[in-house]
């Protein structure tokens, strides 16, 4: 009897739609009456690399099962964002409590010029040019918070120019 060697092959690309970054693992743990209990939370992003991505904090008692919640959550809140080649159409800050996150857009051939969880999170997504600036907070969770709302915030080049009653080529050139 011949064994199927090529049974998995076909069930990798679906696996493998989306590339997973984990930024930061934490081991925390609980004191209780016979003594401390260690859990760990993984904040987790996760992205196509064509511009949909999205982040998850996953907390469990061993640390696959964290990564693993972490993922599923950030399969589920993935955002779009609107990229002018690939990088970002115009600066803005993201902004979240005391973090905020500037995001600039960079000529083709700057790579990504980012820190820590901003470059995984521009990895992810498919950025390959931009600068950024973290400012404030040190916090990794609100980091990435911030990151996010700045990409949710960009503007569509489309929708601007539907308003203004001008073609896009008008626009961008």
């Amino acid at each position: 009897m011949e064994r199927n060697r090529n049974r998995d092959r076909n069930q990798a690309p679906r696996d493998k739609e989306f590339t997973e970054k984990l930024i930061k693992l934490n081991r925390v743990s609980k004191t209780v009456k016979g003594g401390r209990r260690m859990s760990f939370s993984a904040l987790v992003v996760v992205g196509d690399k064509k511009g949909r991505v999205g982040f998850g904090l996953g907390k469990a008692n061993d640390v696959s099962d964290a990564i693993k919640k972490g993922t599923e959550k950030a399969k589920s809140s993935l955002i779009t964002i609107n990229l002018k080649g690939g990088t970002v159409p115009h600066e803005i800050t993201g902004k979240f409590k005391s973090a905020s996150v500037l995001l600039k857009p960079a000529s083709a051939g700057t790579g990504v010029i980012a820190g820590g969880p901003v470059r995984a999170i521009c990895d992810a997504a498919g950025v390959t040019d931009i600068l950024s600036k973290s400012l404030g907070s040190k916090n990794v969770n609100n980091i990435v918070k911030a990151t996010f709302d700045g990409f949710e915030n960009l503007f569509d080049a489309k929708q601007i120019a539907e308003n203004r009653g001008k073609s896009i080529k008008e626009m961008w050139g």
